[in-house]
């Protein structure tokens, strides 16, 4: 079983690398990719704690836009020490703590008091990023769930979703090659996309040097796997497949609970060295 997408508490999941890596042998994951949000700060953990019965596959999320739209593109065999991809982990830190001060700033305006601070408790220092806002603004009671959070203050097009500032798909694409890993572009049916502008984004994606996408991501319904399968096929790109996993007791994201991929498909780990 591969799980090629996950998260830790290094950005905006709950568990530390070595609880994922117990929890992913325990639901029988063979190899575990773990994925954090622009950074890498947590894989030697994950990969320390590492044995016969799995193996850690150093990776990375970084957010991007493409057309205006905020856009995810995974690496998957990155080298955490490349020269490249510490600037990218720099400057994509950077741009994340302009971002949260931009939407601390906004939420200021709406009557929510103290954002940033309450964000950087829950951040613990790592990665900040919208999920932290929304842990703040459950805890403050301006929301009483993750989910009002986002629906209220933080999804696309409200108040705290701020796409300004994230590097083109070409630009992180080339990040993650030159890094000497395999860019995969994460759960393309998460961005509301026509037919018509999916193929249009795994076109340019192609073009930039972007090789796979991911073809399952948690649970989701076949004719979405299908979608996607075929998709791999008319770019000929290679099939990645993850739980998306941040925390226990999230079914529709367990970790290694997932479908398998159609047998068409050609997977990643195929193209592992």
């Amino acid at each position: 079983m591969y799980d090629l997408h996950t998260h830790s508490r290094c950005s905006d999941g709950q568990l530390s690398p070595q609880a994922l890596v117990e929890m992913a042998k325990a639901n029988g994951v063979k190899v575990l990719a773990l994925t954090d949000h622009d950074t890498v700060s947590g894989v030697a953990e994950a990969q320390w704690y590492a044995d016969d019965e799995i193996q850690v596959i150093a990776g990375i999320e970084f957010s991007a836009q493409w057309r205006g739209r905020g856009i995810h593109i995974v690496g998957l065999q990155v080298d955490t020490h490349s020269p490249i991809l510490r600037a990218a982990v720099a400057q994509q830190a950077q741009t994340r703590q302009d971002r949260a001060n931009t939407i601390a700033e906004r939420l200021e305006k709406v009557g929510v008091k103290g954002a940033l601070a309450g964000a950087k408790k829950y951040a613990s220092g790592e990665s900040l990023g919208r999920p932290h806002f929304a842990q703040y603004l459950v805890e403050r009671g301006y929301v009483t769930s993750f989910a009002q959070a986002f629906k209220k203050y933080l999804g696309s097009g409200k108040t705290g979703d701020v796409k300004q500032g994230w590097p083109s798909i070409e630009k992180v694409a080339n990040w993650i090659t030159q890094s000497g890993g395999i860019a995969v572009v994460a759960h393309p049916d998460k961005y509301g996309l026509t037919r018509t502008k999916l193929y249009e984004l795994l076109e340019d994606f192609l073009e930039a040097g972007g090789q796979a996408i991911e073809v399952i991501s948690g649970t989701q319904d076949n004719s979405i796997t299908d979608k996607l399968a075929r998709a791999a096929d008319d770019f000929a790109l290679l099939a990645s497949c993850g739980s998306d996993f941040h925390a226990p007791g999230q079914p529709w994201q367990s970790l290694g609970k997932f479908s398998s991929l159609p047998e068409r498909c050609q997977p990643v780990w195929q193209a592992f060295s």
